[in-house]
């Protein structure tokens, strides 16, 4: 199969829910089934079940694990507990960012880490090559697994009508970053309860050869809680709204995790050499010369990745992602701003298609559940 073509195992219930698709790093994702807006709103108030298996899913397992994972990220992986989970980034030597994950502790000696798509097979490899020396294991397990997502605020409640009786007490103590065994719809799987939509929601591990069975039973078991099937733009609208980064827009090799606002992030109070320490450890002591910064339109038209930040006729930043929020009901973006220009407040114009348009810098993220706190993918 070329790369052009890749399929996930859930390729044809998809055309058979009538969804339109897209290509998203090499993969022919479901873009949306009906109006975005609708599945957008959808997750916020009730519960929209995605395809995530175009992601990458790494074991990294030995006697060494902890130790390697240590080295090869910018976090303290060490430190996880066994059942938990971390957000963090595998950045290079000159300190950019290959990639943000998140990485499970499944046992004392294992771990899995989730890349996005389009990296996947970078970070396995990069992965594989950081592990010389160590005693450790590091497999791709991509092809073989299939991730679904529950995410809003019937998640729970659609899960628990698909778990055993003796599974429903741990599905509901699940914490936030937080991952378990147990079943659902008679198949065994790995849930974890975290996100990428700024809801409460679970992502769901399993066999790509088992996949539909789920999905199946997910979409007839949700019909009661409101559930629909949901596409790429509403989980890029839907996180957009939650400040969430997008890889290829918020970060890449030519971003460091400071100007992003990830620096906490980075540990430097472990002993451990990373890849990339030498040049991030002196740049958590200095102030970036430009910050990623949430915007908010005066008006109503919206600014779109790539379009100039301006102030006073000379561009000081630029787009990197921006949308009309259904949500709040007025445009948003996030942008890469010279820091004399980043503070809360300031007045700044998004040159759009050569109509400079006023925005505003306000605090992200833009959306925010009570309930919700901590970094998400």
């Amino acid at each position: 199969m070329s790369e052009e073509s890749k399929h996930t195992s859930l390729y044809t219930r998809h055309k058979a829910h009538g969804a339109a698709f897209t290509d998203f790093g090499g993969w022919q994702m479901p873009l949306k089934y009906r109006s975005e807006l609708e599945e957008h709103h959808t997750v916020r108030k009730a519960a929209g079940l995605f395809d995530l298996s175009h992601m990458g899913e790494v074991l990294v397992s030995g006697p060494e694990a902890a130790a390697f994972l240590n080295y090869a990220l910018v976090s303290n992986l060490a430190v996880i507990p066994v059942g938990k989970a971390k957000y963090s980034l595998i950045c290079n030597a000159e300190g950019g960012v290959i990639d943000d994950l998140i990485t499970y502790r499944l046992a004392e000696d294992s771990f899995l880490v989730v890349p996005n798509a389009s990296n996947a097979p970078v970070v396995a490899e990069e992965l594989r090559v950081r592990a010389a020396g160590f005693d450790t294991v590091v497999e791709d397990q991509s092809e073989a697994t299939a991730l679904v997502a529950v995410q809003g605020p019937a998640a729970e409640a659609v899960l628990l009508d698909l778990a055993r009786p003796e599974d429903a007490g741990t599905i509901r103590e699940l914490k936030y970053y937080a991952a378990v065994r147990v079943e659902l719809s008679g198949l065994p799987v790995l849930l974890a309860r975290t996100g990428y939509t700024g809801e409460d929601g679970f992502e769901v591990f399993l066999g790509s050869d088992v996949a539909g069975r789920l999905w199946d039973a997910a979409l007839q078991a949700g019909e009661v809680h409101g559930l629909l099937p949901c596409g790429l733009a509403a989980r890029d609208s839907l996180r957009l709204e939650a400040g969430m980064p997008l890889y290829g827009h918020e970060l890449g090799l030519e971003t460091n995790p400071f100007e992003a606002g990830l620096g906490p992030v980075v540990s430097t109070k472990k002993t451990d050499d990373f890849v990339g320490r030498s040049v991030l450890e002196p740049l958590k002591a200095v102030e970036p010369t430009r910050r990623l910064v949430g915007l908010r339109a005066v008006g109503r038209r919206s600014a779109r990745a790539g379009y100039d930040v301006v102030v006073d006729g000379v561009p000081v930043g630029t787009v990197t992602s921006g949308l009309p929020s259904p949500t709040l009901g007025y445009p948003v973006a996030l942008a890469y701003v010279e820091s004399a220009h980043a503070a809360l407040g300031t007045e700044v114009l998004v040159d759009l298609r050569g109509r400079p348009e006023p925005f505003t810098v306000i605090p992200t993220p833009f959306y925010r559940r009570e309930t919700l706190a901590g970094p998400a993918k």
